[in-house]
């Protein structure tokens, strides 16, 4: 029963979007939905149940090509649509091929041309470093997942102009004191690859106090950091 009422309220947002479209409308309840229903608390995703649901996915990500912030739109709108946008256009590459063990059996998955906004194409490095990163919030790695273990968790809602402020700090917090993403223990510290492959991004490479800001066990002065390795695996439910 619970599966066909939430299928029902799928069917009629796609409705929805629908006419949206038509009206430029940013909305992301489709997506907010299929996030229920298909991740968990932990961040595993059902990617079978996404594709049961494929008709409503892709009817989502073909609105997200003519429903885009405009100029003029709040940075909280902005990071909220680019997220948003990178998250789904990782889940249209698994789905699309699936079964795959990890994005990383993709041919080229991160310069392919995988979305045209506004009469431009975009690949999933556009998203990140020509977009997102230029938008001087260092928050947003931690909101973005590639579909592997080691990325930050895939949050089981959709990111919206009301809600990104908060999840932002959130998130933060959250992968920043993941025991299977960052250990700090005296001074035995290895961090995700995360730090190491952004680090200009954090405190223009002060990883040391950026990370202090939101760790409960904090990373002295005198200690040397080291980066774990990062698992590509996909994060699937078992």
């Amino acid at each position: 029963m619970k599966k066909f009422l939430i299928f029902a309220v799928l069917t009629l947002f796609s409705f929805i979007t629908d006419v949206q479209a038509q009206k430029n409308h940013i909305d992301h309840m489709v997506w907010d939905q299929l996030l229920l229903l298909n991740v968990s608390n932990e961040g595993k995703v059902d990617y079978k149940g996404f594709i049961r649901d494929k008709f409503l996915f892709d009817k989502y990500f073909k609105s997200l090509s003519t429903n885009y912030p405009a100029e003029s739109a709040e940075t909280t709108e902005k990071l909220a649509y680019w997220v948003n946008l990178y998250n789904a256009v990782v889940m249209k590459m698994v789905i699309d091929h699936y079964p795959i063990k990890s994005i990383n059996d993709l041919e080229n998955p991160w310069k392919k041309k995988s979305i045209t906004i506004n009469n431009k194409e975009y690949s999933l490095d556009d998203i990140e470093h020509k977009v997102l990163r230029k938008m001087d919030e260092p928050r947003i790695h931690f909101l973005l997942n590639c579909a592997a273990t080691s990325s930050p968790k895939l949050w089981n809602r959709a990111y919206t102009s009301r809600n990104i402020t908060q999840a932002l700090e959130e998130k933060t917090i959250e992968y920043i004191n993941d025991p299977s993403k960052n250990l700090v223990a005296n001074d035995d510290v290895k961090l995700s690859k995360v730090f190491e492959w952004y680090a200009k991004d954090f405190n223009n490479g002060d990883i040391k106090n950026y990370v202090n800001q939101y760790a409960k066990e904090k990373i002295q002065k005198s200690s040397k950091i080291a980066y774990l390795e990062y698992d590509w695996s996909l994060n699937e439910q078992e």
